[in-house]
């Protein structure tokens, strides 16, 4: 046995304190020079940040109280915080605001300090910073605001909690993410504060729609330029959780458990990821073709549809779908020859002989219209009030 004199004790190494994160992450530029990071200390505190411009604005102001006086011991002043944004209502992201309020009572009065937070938070948070003195502004996502002299977009990211939001600086392609995207670990949708698990697919999808290299989450490493592969990654990990995959699954089948439970856009998600694997994949590019033309991006399936057509010629059900998407996009003669066309493969197929029906309607034909049989029965029935919305002139 080794004498205990002799084992290594284990090094404590000294917190770095505030930084720039140009240091950090090693992204140059004054923008970047004047966002200070402080990491938490511990599990149960989150990072803090801090924007410095016209005004110093902090988003999560943590749960530790001397980050704010080592941020004084910098030459900064209280007063010179005058906005905080909450990404969402856990204390370890918000309780440092309120201590900041109690311990510099000067700073909230007559709604000098405001602090920003999602409508969804807690009324009880709401109500002891309004009691503190600080100005509440509730926000639902899609507002832009002034942070320190800087324009940032917020964006309404549930599923962690109900009153998730990110903030999102487009010149310079960076998110604070609170913990709706970390970068070593998903976490867990929170039920008692509304978390929901369809929500967070919701919210990280409305991320993935933004042009983002820098990541600043709520715990964890900074990253950046990479931030889009974070997101990515906390995505596909969400979509394996709703399809109750137990191990590895290829995204293909992803893409149909998915498109089975309507979840649409996830589906879309998961072909494009089969076809960067197996750009030939037929059943991907047909799913992704139905996906879209489900939720009405009809010029995006037009151009899957001709990828298919261009191998395959004669392909019913892109024959037919081409013809619904013209269809839809108002193009009601130049459905007809793909209708035509899917016909010449079976005429008997019942749905293309509706469709070309319906064209043909459209298109001001009502007596070629009602020569075809499948058409002239449903016309009577469920057809007719909808196709007659559609070519009544409106009103004047």
């Amino acid at each position: 046995m080794a004498d205990v004199s002799e084992v290594p004790e284990e090094r404590e190494f000294p917190h770095p304190g505030w930084q720039p994160i140009s240091r950090v992450v090693n992204l140059p530029g004054p923008f970047f020079e004047n966002c200070l990071f402080m990491p938490s200390y511990s599990d149960f505190t989150s990072h803090i940040y801090i924007l410095k411009g016209e005004y110093l604005t902090v988003v999560d102001p943590g749960n530790d109280y001397t980050a704010f006086m080592e941020l004084w011991g910098l030459g900064f002043m209280p007063a010179q915080i005058k906005k905080i944004i909450v990404t969402h209502g856990h204390p370890d992201h918000w309780l440092g605001g309120v201590d900041l309020l109690r311990s510099y009572p000067d700073i909230g009065k007559g709604g000098g300090l405001e602090v920003i937070l999602h409508g969804a938070g807690s009324p009880q948070l709401k109500q002891t910073l309004k009691e503190l003195g600080a100005q509440v502004t509730e926000v639902s996502g899609g507002e832009t605001l002034d942070l320190s002299g800087e324009k940032w977009e917020v964006i309404h990211t549930p599923g962690h909690t109900l009153d998730g939001i990110c903030v999102y600086h487009a010149p310079t392609k960076t998110v604070f993410t609170g913990d709706v995207v970390l970068p070593l670990a998903m976490a867990e949708p929170d039920a008692k504060a509304g978390g929901r698990l369809d929500h967070y697919l919701f919210g990280v999808n409305a991320l993935l729609k933004k042009d983002i290299e820098n990541v600043f989450p709520g715990h964890g490493p900074l990253v950046g330029p990479d931030g889009k592969r974070v997101i990515e990654d906390t995505y596909e990990a969400l979509l394996m959780r709703v399809i109750g995959a137990q191990g590895p699954v290829r995204w293909i089948e992803g893409a149909k458990a998915l498109a089975q439970k309507g979840l649409l856009e996830e589906a879309l998600f998961c072909c494009d990821k089969e076809m960067a694997r197996d750009e030939e994949n037929l059943t991907a590019l047909e799913l992704k073709a139905i996906c879209l033309g489900d939720l009405g991006r009809n010029s995006e399936a037009l151009e899957v549809l001709d990828k298919i057509l261009a191998r395959k010629n004669d392909h019913a059900f892109a024959l037919t779908s081409k013809g619904c998407a013209l269809m839809e996009l108002g193009r009601h003669e130049e459905s007809l020859n793909y209708f035509e066309s899917a016909l010449k493969t079976n005429p008997s197929m019942k749905e293309v002989l509706m469709y070309k029906g319906m064209a043909l309607y459209l298109s001001g034909r009502y007596e070629d219209a009602m020569k075809i049989e499948t058409f002239r029965m449903q016309f009577a029935g469920r057809f007719r009030e909808e196709l007659l919305k559609k070519t009544k002139p409106p009103k004047p």
